[in-house]
């Protein structure tokens, strides 16, 4: 029985656009990466925004503007930190971790949880502070007032999810996969931040 194929603009959106994404996943893995971090990353940031405002217009209270410039700097903060060093940190991990070794899976999970975790939050804290043009003693204030209590909530919401991360997700997804799981932990963030 012969097999009739489908002309390309019968497929679903949805289809060509997972298809374009893997053409330039390949062609360009950290631009690729880089960019799709940097939208859901203020994707993140807005939807942060819009609860706020939706709880805010619930209690009566006066609702703000969206803030543009924050979720600017969300984007340009997951454009130039989260994609490239997640792609980094991921393909560090195979040639530290092989799959071979037998105890992978919990050695990238304790150098997950326990290094680049605390890491990458502290430089999100710094990072977010340099683009919003304050001082170190904001940074301080900060860093004192939620970076345990936000590090306490990332090891609570992403030690499962970066377990099946680092370990069932082929390696050029990770970053993807961890972008789709952060768009609502930077929602979090951002909220926690403030």
């Amino acid at each position: 029985m012969p097999v009739e194929s489908l002309p390309v603009r019968d497929v679903s959106l949805h289809f060509r656009l997972l298809q374009q994404y893997l053409v330039l996943l390949k062609k360009y893995p950290i631009l690729t990466k880089s960019v799709t971090s940097g939208i859901l990353t203020a994707l993140g940031n807005l939807l942060s925004q819009i609860l706020e405002a939706r709880k805010k217009a619930k209690n009566g209270a006066q609702v703000n503007e969206i803030d543009t410039a924050a979720t600017a700097r969300y984007a340009i903060y997951g454009l130039f930190i989260t994609g490239p060093l997640s792609h980094y940190f991921y393909q560090l991990m195979e040639v530290w971790m092989p799959s071979t070794d037998p105890l992978c899976i919990v050695k990238r999970l304790l150098l997950d949880r326990l290094v680049f975790a605390p890491g990458f939050l502290l430089i999100f804290y710094f990072v977010m502070n340099i683009l919003e043009a304050k001082g170190w003693t904001d940074f301080e204030k900060k860093m004192r007032g939620s970076y345990w209590t936000a590090l306490k909530m990332n090891w609570k919401v992403w030690t499962p999810v970066q377990f099946i991360n680092i370990n069932f997700v082929p390696v050029q997804f990770r970053v993807l996969f961890a972008n789709m799981i952060a768009l609502f932990w930077y929602a979090y963030l951002a909220s926690v931040r403030k």
